[in-house]
Parts: structure tokens; sequence; C-alpha cells
């Protein structure tokens, strides 16, 4: 995380560096792109069908309480048979019926899988080329909007399903570049729209795309749930 930030940092810096009049735009459109892809990211993974035989229904469907030892040890031993990406897929419909679970998560456990798969290896590409080439300030400012949308993306999630959020998440909500706590239960509400959860600017879009795909059947709903 502290290697994630320093590089977002110096990514300001360079930006700062060779200030011009199209970072403005550059840094919207970069937040929008982020935004389109937690909705795209969010769409797919919802409606990405289980591995079956993993016996992922126990622990989806489990009667008595999570925090007893028994599901404790049963939720390690099904994930224990989940790829890195599966377990992922999986999180993502499990939050559907125990939403406020994910706002009680901790920072990197949102955030760690996409840091490092992606993020941070951008963020440092980004570094190079700004210290190898002349990269426009204007550039840099975008890129780093978009590394800051989508490395955080998964937080700015978590963020809809808890009540007492930072100062600066509240203030970007009132700017319109984060989404509200109510636009976001539309989604939950129907499970059929409004996949991004970043600024939802990009929910238009993405509506669309879902319904053209549900129309020729690649997105049943019994994919939301792990089968038996």
């Amino acid at each position: 995380m502290a290697t994630f930030l320093a590089s977002l940092g110096l990514n300001l810096a360079f930006a700062l560096a060779d200030p011009h009049w199209l970072a403005i735009p550059a840094m919207l459109a970069a937040w929008y792109a982020a935004d389109l892809l937690s909705g795209l990211i969010h769409m797919y993974m919802d409606y990405r069908a289980c591995r079956p035989g993993m016996g992922l229904d126990a622990v989806f469907f489990y009667p008595g309480s999570r925090e007893s030892e028994e599901y404790q040890r049963l939720f390690r031993e099904r994930m224990a048979r989940l790829n890195p990406f599966e377990r992922i897929s999986y999180d993502f419909k499990n939050h559907h019926p125990r939403p406020d679970a994910l706002g009680r998560r901790q920072l990197w456990r949102l955030i760690g899988s996409t840091v490092v798969a992606g993020a941070l290896p951008l963020s440092v590409l980004l570094n190079v080329a700004a210290l190898a080439w002349p990269v426009p300030g204007w550039v840099t400012a975008g890129c780093f909007a978009f590394l800051v949308g989508g490395g955080f993306a998964q937080y700015f999630h978590g963020t809809l399903h808890r009540r007492d959020n930072p100062w600066f998440i509240l203030t970007l909500r009132k700017l319109g570049l984060l989404m509200s706590p109510e636009a976001h239960q539309i989604h939950h509400d129907t499970l059929q729209r409004d996949f991004a959860t970043n600024s939802g600017w990009s929910n238009p879009l993405v509506n669309r795309l879902f319904n053209v795909l549900r129309a020729r059947g690649r997105l049943p709903d019994a994919n939301l749930e792990p089968s038996s």
C-alpha cells in the first residue's frame, strides 16, 4: 500500500510540474473510464457462473451464525478449493444478500487484489515513462485520476454500505464525483441495472449493454448464486 501511494504521489507531482488546462477534461474523462470499468467488472462478476462441485452453496446458504467456528471452518475449507479469481467472483455474489459486510472490511482487503494485479504496475509504468520521456502533464493527470478511480473502486463501493465515512468521501459525493448510497441501492433492489459503483456516470451505457446481453441469454439469473 505504501508503495502504491508513493507511486501515485510521484505521478501527481509530474502532473503538477506541467500544468495545462487539458488536465481538467482529461481527469474527468479518466474518472468516467474508471467508473465504466467498475461497472463492467461488477456486471461480469455478478453473473459469472461459479464452478460446480465446489460446495459453495453450503457456505452461501449457511443457516446458522457466520461468526460460529463451524461456519469459519467451512468457509476456509471451501475457499481453499478456489483460485483467487473465483474467490473474488464469489465475494461479489455473497455481497448481494449481505451488503453491509462490505462496509466493515479493511481497506487492504477491499483493494489489495486490484492494486497488486493492476493499479500498482500501471502506476509504476507511468512513473518510468514520465522519467524517461516528456509525458505531457495533462496526460499524467488523466492517468492519475484513472489509477485512483480504478485502484480504490472497491473502497468507494464499501463506503456506500457504511454510515460513517471520512470527510473527503462526503465531499466527493457533494461534487458528484462519487455516487450516493441511495443511487446504489437501485442496483441491490434489481440486480439488473446500475452496476457502476464510483460516480455512476457510466450506468446508462452499462445498462444498455446489460440489456443487450440479457436479451441474448448471456446473463441468466441462475448465475447470481452458487448451485449445489
